[in-house]
């Protein structure tokens, strides 16, 4: 018998807020904690970066990308093709998601999450990789299901609203995310990314783009003064509940337990977030004190570009350095290695050198 494709109530949608007032409670503090941190930041940069980079390994991690963060920085430094052309592939996805966030952050600043927004972060996300056949930056306007490879629609997990139905729920999904419809911001954004999700408005891309949404809805709202808050590292080591979870709102109408997950994880990122931004402020603290015995008047520039960089070749840090003079670049950069503030990943290797700031990669990779 053939399966009927699910149409998703108009948001918004009834939840009681007595069951998640303790989650609720939970999430908010440790985000005041995150913002509390970010808001000491010197230069939102030494951390935005390398953290949207993580992000946008692990959201793409999800979907079956291959390459590691480790893998992404070092292809990024050494500003070469790829030999291996499956993984370039999948560092193209990846480097494509940070640009969507940073794209849909200065969207932002004067303008809602909108249907433009929404297509055109997808549009970013598909232009290379994968996704380039799949209509980037349009509504699919075709019948599409969710299930195992080579299975029919008749054995599909998930069949989703024809395509017909997609302009009117996205126009109620964005009403509903730029008005005070629920009693809190948090659940909300948990609401309004299964709403997203079970509309399922692309061929391709649909979690990637959902996942983004859920970072820039915070920042909007002013929750975060930077938007470093990130959850596709709780989704992608809790999988299968992520999915399980999502499907169960269609499959049972159990918005509780999902509303409950999200606010989980969004305690458990926040907190790490907040640890991450701690432990990279004392970094940068500590170094900056060595900055007086470089002798150099772009030490600072340097210092501030690694942490941005924590893997790179004098090439690829020269715009971020801010240091046009080659010679006096390679100079600083060897007295760095003297210091043992940045390490040569190769020793042996006479040319085209890539440098490691391993302090910031511990940081950063840090489970």
């Amino acid at each position: 018998m053939p399966i009927k494709p699910f149409i998703p109530r108009k948001l918004p949608l009834k939840i009681s807020y007595e069951n998640v007032i303790k989650e609720i409670i939970n999430a908010h503090r440790a985000i005041a904690g995150l913002n509390a941190s970010l808001s000491h930041l010197p230069n939102p940069k030494i951390l935005g970066r390398t953290m949207q980079t993580k992000e946008a390994v692990l959201s793409s991690r999800i979907e079956g990308t291959q390459a590691s963060l480790n893998e992404v920085f070092e292809y990024e430094a050494k500003m070469e093709k790829s030999r291996d052309t499956e993984k370039k592939v999948d560092i193209q996805e990846i480097t494509s998601y940070r640009d969507a966030l940073n794209h849909g952050v200065q969207h932002l600043k004067n303008k809602p999450i909108n249907e433009d927004l929404i297509k055109k972060l997808h549009e970013i996300l598909l232009r290379t990789g994968r996704g380039r056949d799949k209509t980037p930056g349009q509504f699919r306007k075709t019948q599409v299901y969710i299930g195992r490879p080579g299975a029919s629609i008749n054995e599909a997990s998930f069949v989703p609203p024809p395509a017909n139905y997609i302009i009117p729920l996205i126009a109620n999904l964005e009403k509903y995310l730029n008005r005070d419809l629920e009693k809190d911001a948090l659940v909300q954004i948990a609401i309004a990314h299964y709403q997203f999700e079970a509309i399922h408005p692309f061929l391709d891309g649909n979690g990637r783009v959902g996942r983004l949404l859920i970072s820039l809805f915070l920042y909007k709202k002013e929750l975060l003064v930077h938007p470093f808050l990130y959850l596709s590292e709780f989704f992608e080591k809790n999988r299968e509940d992520y999915y399980a979870l999502l499907s169960g709102v269609s499959e049972t109408g159990d918005i509780k337990s999902w509303v409950k997950f999200f606010l989980y994880a969004v305690t458990v990122q926040a907190k790490k977030a907040k640890q991450a931004s701690d432990d990279i402020l004392v970094l940068h603290k500590k170094l900056k004190e060595k900055m007086t015995k470089m002798s150099s008047v772009y030490a600072y520039n340097l210092l501030d570009a690694i942490f941005m960089h924590p893997v790179f070749s004098s090439a690829s840090i020269r715009k971020d350095s801010k240091i046009k003079n080659t010679q006096t670049l390679f100079n600083l950069i060897d007295k760095f290695v003297k210091a043992e503030i940045i390490y040569i990943v190769k020793p042996n290797k006479k040319r085209n050198k890539i440098y490691i700031f391993k302090d910031l990669v511990k940081i950063i990779n840090k489970k």
